[in-house]
């Protein structure tokens, strides 16, 4: 795979997209520099659309005179421009720009001429509203103009479907960050994608596989779904990859259905909505997911939908139990459980709340419960921080499988890849970190190994894999009561049991591989030796401590060091301050 890739958008994917936001130069006045992307992303896939449908134009032009006076005349077109979508109208980006006088008037005539589902497209960036600002401050002719220039052209002779991706991607980034948006909200960088799909498809065997389904529950512009496609097709070139996604932000699911209409896939498949509150894919089962869903955002608005949800049980995606109002991460995760197929599996970023928030009993732990004592969780990989566009905090790939093959029945493996990347030439926000080609070859040897070990090379780039049982993770929550006390120092009882002080309780976690009673005998009696455990609230609970599995311990700078130090700062501050003393003089 080309290295290039890892960069995020190469430089000359950079420059195209650089090109094509400069087309806003004449914008400069009606529009203020956060609403350049109004104009310049539909734009954009108008012009895609424009420039792929040229060489098919007048067979569809000859066609529709034919079929025009039938009832669905839909299948005919869109055979006649070899793609999922096509133009009736008789103008080109060409001929408007002929015709000066009649820009508005034209242009909505080619605008209405396109297949009903690029209308929807249109719609979802709510176009209507940007060509009547277009209109009225005389610059829809100069904007076609542009984009009938050089650099404006995006026919597939010169522009693969996969580098529009990229395109389309640099130019949602440029638009969130003139907005003031977090840019990498709307998608994730290539290296990391890579690496998911190759965790996501190293197990399967393409001399047996003829097909397979993806999906993604907050798809952006649906650049992971491509990835798995191209990565798919690479390691063989006839299996069948369908894909299906879902996003809730308009812009970037008009450029996800846009980026599938030009690839052949079936558009119906990217839908628009709420994953959490409108699911698009009831009954659905994938084989593979692959997701970055947003984390740290509250699910207020989708609350009585997902308690409804909730109260459906198993018959319901959030039965297990439901994440702190503050965080939904953990709800998508259990949606995409809800979506595996028998033999599915899911690769899904997280921070770190889902790792350890929660006591025993609540939301957090029994979706955790949920997921371990099922047997699905089989590895966690922990990213390097400043990997991501908008965030620098530590991110997690949970891999998550309903079909674990046999040495990994019982077992998860903890990765700790926040060693394995190389630092970027130039950050872009906050990532300045690259999993580069040799960083993911390291994790997928790890992975794939599936043993304990440091992986790393003679440039200090590692990782670190380690193998847990399951209930390694686990615990009981005892509650420790201790008696009331009378005035006497005598413990009160009531009919016939110590009467607890509750200003006295106490919580002890005891692993689920330990005896309660021989652990309370040991941590507790020493202490309070008149104290007892209410057993009838003992509840279980699991986390995952990354950090402690992985703590390194580093000795402390000796003091003779750090007085050396102290001298050598001293010494300057005194050379500093005797200068500034003859300058005075």
């Amino acid at each position: 795979m080309d290295k290039d890739r890892f960069n995020v958008v190469g430089t000359n994917i950079s420059e195209k997209a650089s090109m094509i936001w400069n087309v806003a130069d004449g914008l400069v006045g009606p529009f203020k520099p956060h609403e350049y992307g109004l104009v310049i992303l539909p734009m954009t896939v108008i012009k895609r659309f424009h420039d792929c449908l040229l060489p098919t134009r007048d067979a569809v032009l000859a066609q529709y005179e034919k079929v025009k006076h039938l009832e669905v005349i839909d299948g005919f077109l869109r055979k006649a421009s070899g793609y999922q979508f096509y133009n009736t109208s008789k103008f080109t980006f060409e001929t408007l720009i002929a015709d000066p006088s009649n820009i508005e008037s034209n242009f909505r005539d080619y605008i209405g001429g396109f297949s009903p589902n690029v209308q929807e497209i249109l719609s979802r960036f709510e176009f209507e509203a940007t060509l009547k600002r277009l209109v009225e401050s005389n610059t829809l002719y100069v904007t076609i103009k542009e984009f009938e220039g050089p650099k404006g052209y995006l026919g597939p002779d010169k522009i693969s479907t996969v580098d529009c991706g990229y395109i389309f991607e640099e130019l949602v980034r440029r638009f969130s960050e003139s907005f003031g948006d977090n840019a990498g909200a709307h998608f994730t960088s290539r290296d990391i994608i890579y690496l998911m799909t190759d965790i996501l498809l190293s197990d399967i065997d393409f001399t047996k596989t003829e097909s397979m389904t993806v999906y993604d529950m907050a798809m952006g512009t649906s650049q992971m779904l491509s990835c798995m496609e191209e990565r798919a097709k690479e390691l063989s070139k006839d299996i069948e990859i369908t894909l299906f996604g879902q996003e809730i932000y308009p812009p970037t699911f008009a450029i996800a259905k846009a980026d599938m209409m030009i690839r052949g896939g079936d558009p119906n498949n990217m839908r628009f909505g709420d994953t959490l509150s409108d699911d698009q894919f009831k009954g659905y089962k994938f084989n593979r997911i692959i997701s970055n869903p947003p984390f740290g955002i509250p699910w207020e608005k989708e609350k009585d939908s997902v308690i409804a949800e909730s109260k459906k049980g198993e018959a319901g995606r959030f039965a297990p139990g439901l994440p702190k109002i503050s965080d939904g991460q953990q709800l998508f995760v259990l949606n995409g459980i809800a979506k595996l197929a028998d033999d599915g599996k899911m690769a899904i970023i997280q921070n770190g709340s889902p790792l350890f928030s929660g006591d025993a009993g609540s939301g957090p732990s029994e979706i955790r419960r949920y997921i371990i004592e099922n047997d699905w969780l089989e590895a966690i990989v922990q990213l390097s921080t400043d990997a991501f566009m908008n965030t620098g905090i530590s991110t997690y790939i949970w891999v998550i499988n309903k079909d674990k093959p046999d040495d990994r029945i019982g077992k998860v493996q903890l990765i700790d890849a926040s060693h394995c990347a190389e630092p970027r030439r130039k950050s872009i926000g906050t990532k300045r970190n690259d999993i580069t080609d040799r960083c993911r070859g390291l994790i997928i040897k790890a992975y794939g190994d599936f043993s304990e070990g440091i992986y790393g090379d003679e440039n200090g780039i590692y990782c670190e894999s380690k193998i847990f049982d399951n209930d390694d993770f686990g615990y009981r929550r005892i509650t420790v009561e201790r008696p009331t006390l009378d005035e006497n120092g005598n413990p009160v009882f009531k009919k016939g049991k110590p009467v607890a002080d509750s200003s006295l309780r106490d919580y002890e976690n005891v692993p689920l591989k330990e005896d309660v009673d021989e652990y309370f005998r040991r941590e507790v009696l020493p202490y309070a030796p008149d104290a007892w455990i209410d057993k009838s609230k003992t509840k279980i609970g699991y986390e995952i401590p990354m950090t402690r599995y992985f703590y390194r311990y580093q000795k402390p700078e000796s003091s003779d060091a750090i007085m050396a130090r102290i001298r050598v700062l001293e010494a300057d501050i005194a050379k500093v301050l005797e200068t500034i003393a003859k300058d005075g003089e």
